[in-house]
């Protein structure tokens, strides 16, 4: 794909994450264009009225509120939207229930004449991201899911609290399903340039119960804040716009997102989080770390899980 550089983003879906993320876009200068889709029709205008409205503190972007045949000249497409979790609903019920919307959002995308990449957030990400891939037709470099790039912030964010040094001075990664299965990489984990074997001692008791403790919170920091505010949007929405940054501005950046593997850790034909290199073309490449026995182990249960899960929702 040749790159290009109008930098035009078409988001669907204005709930909090869409909105939010656009946001994060004007605040920050990322993108030249936003064009706003949602079935409703009067929440994506209202939106983007309201957004133009901060332009003049921000820097020269168009925003508009538009449909599907929008998506033709995109670069990026980013998808937010999608039905939430009702109450007695299963989990599969919910994966099914989106599978089917996307079918709906993905074909209107591609008869649009659309040829860039997307950025799927929906969840459960990693399914939508590959049922994305399989109903566009697109390589798939060019189909992207947020993966655990949240999940990462938030390990990073805590570690450096624990340690009391800056969050983006802490190379860590939460790998594997962005959920339950989930696993942080302690084996790849920096604070500085000093591995983290180096400042603490792993194998003791109470060392590994610290660890233990952050990794929870971070895997269940999602319900804390819903228990709390109702939903999350802020972070995935800064998680979004740092992966359309890395794709706009061609950095070949190392991000954790949902990707397809193709045999990297011995696994074939599923979208999952994992280190991979980003730039203007989408995904550059995965990034295949080392893992101890034990990750080996957790990356496996994971991609178990989630092709279970897959192959039912596919199949329905």
């Amino acid at each position: 794909m040749t790159i290009k550089c109008t930098n035009k983003v078409a988001l669907i879906g204005t709930g909090f994450v869409g909105s939010s993320y656009a946001f994060a876009l004007l605040n920050q200068g990322i993108a030249n264009e936003i064009v706003m889709i949602d079935l409703n029709k009067e929440k994506a205008d209202g939106d983007a009225r309201d957004l133009n409205h901060g332009l003049a503190f921000a820097s020269p972007m168009k925003i508009s509120a538009g449909g599907y045949s929008d998506c033709k000249d995109a670069d990026l497409v980013v998808i937010t939207a999608g039905a939430n979790q009702q109450p007695g609903e299963t989990r599969l019920d919910l994966v099914e229930k989106n599978v089917k919307i996307f079918k709906n959002i993905v074909d209107s995308v591609m008869n649009s004449g659309f040829n860039g990449i997307f950025l799927v957030a929906t969840n459960p990400v990693d399914i939508l991201t590959y049922s994305t891939w399989k109903f566009s037709g697109l390589p798939k470099e060019r189909v992207i899911g947020s993966g655990t790039i949240l999940d990462t912030a938030r390990l990073r964010y805590l570690v450096g609290e624990h340690f009391d040094i800056d969050t983006r001075n802490i190379h860590a990664y939460i790998m594997g399903e962005h959920g339950d299965t989930e696993f942080p990489v302690w084996s790849h984990t920096t604070v500085g340039a000093s591995h983290l074997s180096e400042l603490i001692d792993l194998h003791q008791d109470d060392v590994q119960k610290q660890l233990d403790d952050i990794f929870v919170n971070v895997r269940d920091a999602a319900y804390h804040i819903i228990e709390r505010k109702g939903a999350t949007y802020y972070g995935i929405a800064m998680g979004l716009a740092r992966i359309t940054k890395a794709i706009f501005n061609n950095e070949n950046s190392i991000l954790t997102v949902s990707a397809l593997l193709d045999g990297e850790y011995d696994q074939e034909d599923i979208y999952i989080g994992v280190p991979a290199i980003i730039n203007g073309e989408g995904i550059r490449k995965v990034v295949e770390l080392p893992l101890n026995d034990k990750e080996r182990t957790q990356f496996a249960h994971s991609a178990e899980m989630l092709k279970n899960v897959m192959k039912k929702a596919m199949d329905s």
